[in-house]
């Protein structure tokens, strides 16, 4: 029976981490299951209650915030399953959720990493996820499909190829970890999967869905919505994205699309809104671009400078 590796970050929110725990425990029946616990160097240490109070869970403490991929990665180190199944801790399982997963890629060899059907916890109709389309390089951008939709089980039997898998909740073999590598730890928060995706992609494994899995979001717990954090590394990260993906020709047209489009409508639409603190994160974001390599990172330092 394949081994599965449950694992997930908590920074800051042990209320929501253990009500994850408790999901997994009253809706999953898979039986070859692990659990991983990151904790992100919280400010208060959660590690200790809870190893006492959940005897069956690996618990990780890391000194300092690794971020979503660094601690991401740190319990992939750790993990003896054959899949890794990476699940924010905003997250809540659904029964048969795990089985569902594990029988696509038991069955599919072409299959690197699957994600569920993701809807919202607070409006458990409303779609957030069935599939990604792949990012276009002169912009930068991709789309969700399904968002914002109602669920009428339009996705219900879909099992198939998509772009990317989401972060909130992937499941991927550990041969294709092993033949892409792990997370790109310098995107630090957001793009990180996506990027991710790309290498997966290009080791010659596909990314599906199975609509038939359903987990709930409650998405944007740990930054907040419309934080500054948020903002900075979004930005930041989508120049990242660009620079160590896309081709030379379509990079150069997405850094004049970015400095003459984005960059001007975003300072209007901070200016409208009175987010005034957010311009000057959005130009540390391409000055952090045009003074670090593509792979280099000094995430302590902006991230204190930023939150």
């Amino acid at each position: 029976m394949t081994k599965i590796s449950v694992i997930t970050v908590n920074f800051n929110h042990s209320q929501i981490t253990e009500e994850l725990l408790t999901s997994i425990t009253e809706t999953n029946t898979y039986k070859n299951l692990e659990i991983i616990v990151v904790d992100n160097a919280s400010t208060i240490n959660p590690v200790p209650e809870w190893t006492t109070k959940y005897t069956d869970i690996k618990f990780i403490r890391s000194d300092i915030n690794l971020g979503f991929a660094g601690g991401n990665n740190l319990g992939i180190e750790n993990a003896t399953g054959d899949y890794y199944f990476l699940v924010n801790n905003d997250t809540e399982f659904t029964p048969g959720l795990v089985e569902k997963l594990v029988n696509v890629l038991d069955t599919n060899p072409q299959v690197g990493i699957i994600s569920p059907l993701i809807k919202y916890y607070n409006d458990k109709s409303l779609i957030q996820y069935a599939g990604f389309t792949l990012v276009n390089y002169y912009t930068g951008r991709n789309t969700a499909i399904g968002k914002g939709q109602k669920d009428n089980g339009q996705y219900e039997n879909f099992i198939g190829r998509t772009g990317y898998c989401h972060g909130a909740a992937m499941m991927i073999k550990r041969q294709a970890v092993e033949k892409a590598g792990l997370m790109a730890e310098n995107f630090f928060l957001y793009f990180e999967e996506v990027d991710w995706g790309e290498r997966i992609n290009r080791a010659g494994y596909q990314a599906w869905v199975c609509g038939s899995a359903v987990i709930f979001h409650k998405e944007s717990i740990s930054v907040g919505k419309n934080s500054p954090i948020k903002e900075y590394f979004m930005n930041r990260n989508r120049i990242l994205f660009i620079r160590r993906n896309a081709p030379f020709f379509k990079a150069l047209v997405f850094y004049i699309y970015f400095m003459l489009v984005v960059s001007p409508r975003n300072i209007i639409n901070y200016i409208k809104g009175k987010r005034f603190n957010f311009i000057p994160l959005l130009l540390r974001g391409i000055w952090w671009n045009i003074t670090h390599s593509k792979t280099s990172s000094d995430l302590g330092y902006t991230l204190n400078k930023t939150s």
